[in-house]
């Protein structure tokens, strides 16, 4: 379950300023997160592969009462915050640091596709996360390869650097298995498609909490 060697030296956002279509993007997924989580407060939460700016969590930080941070390279501010662990390195090695069952929702957004070895991040992510607590996944589709590529290497709408670093992409039946095998019951895993069939999104619940 060892990282495999990358050649990576900066986070997503490190030195690339976002476009339109990657602001929307988002913006969507952030409206689907507060869907699933209404509130921040008070939560120990962890953000896998969260980007130098960590844009998806750095609007709850002042709610959130811990936040563990993982990605290649990070922001000053971010490694300052009192409440933040922040962890420059590669996953999923850089997530042995995180203790068993220490948090209540586990967030990795567009990650997955970069990765060698998905299935042993999903297996950490199964043993941090506490009884009850909350893992949000979001990984683009085939059908979403078509549309990133087109606006990355035809369009040039974004960074096409980022999306030659894909490794793979998951229509639902295929994340539902991968969960599956790292350790999720059935019951606990909410699969779906999402953004007009692009990205696929997991909620996974321990204990088969009830959907929102």
């Amino acid at each position: 379950m060892g990282d495999q060697p990358t050649s990576r030296t900066k986070s997503y956002g490190d030195g690339h300023r976002k476009t339109a279509p990657e602001r929307l993007g988002y913006w969507l997924s952030n409206h689907r997160l507060l869907k699933v989580v209404p509130s921040f407060s008070g939560l120990q939460v962890g953000d896998f592969g969260c980007g130098y700016d960590a844009e998806f969590l750095r609007p709850h930080l002042d709610q959130t009462a811990h936040a563990t941070l993982v990605d290649v390279s990070l922001a000053p501010d971010l490694k300052q915050r009192s409440n933040v662990t922040a962890i420059e390195g590669t996953l999923p090695g850089s997530l042995q640091a995180v203790p068993d069952e220490s948090l209540d929702l586990v967030l990795c957004h567009n990650v997955l596709e970069h990765l060698h070895d998905p299935l042993a991040a999903l297996v950490h992510f199964r043993r941090i996360v506490k009884p009850n607590g909350v893992c949000f996944l979001n990984v683009p589709s085939w059908r979403g390869k078509y549309f990133l590529e087109l606006v990355a290497f035809k369009l040039h709408w974004s960074a096409a650097a980022e999306i030659e670093d894909h490794k793979d992409y998951f229509e639902t039946k295929d994340l539902w298995r991968m969960l599956v095998r790292a350790g999720f019951r059935p019951s606990e895993i909410d699969c779906r498609s999402h953004k007009l069939g692009m990205n696929t999104i997991a909620v996974c619940r321990l204990g088969g909490a009830p959907s929102r």
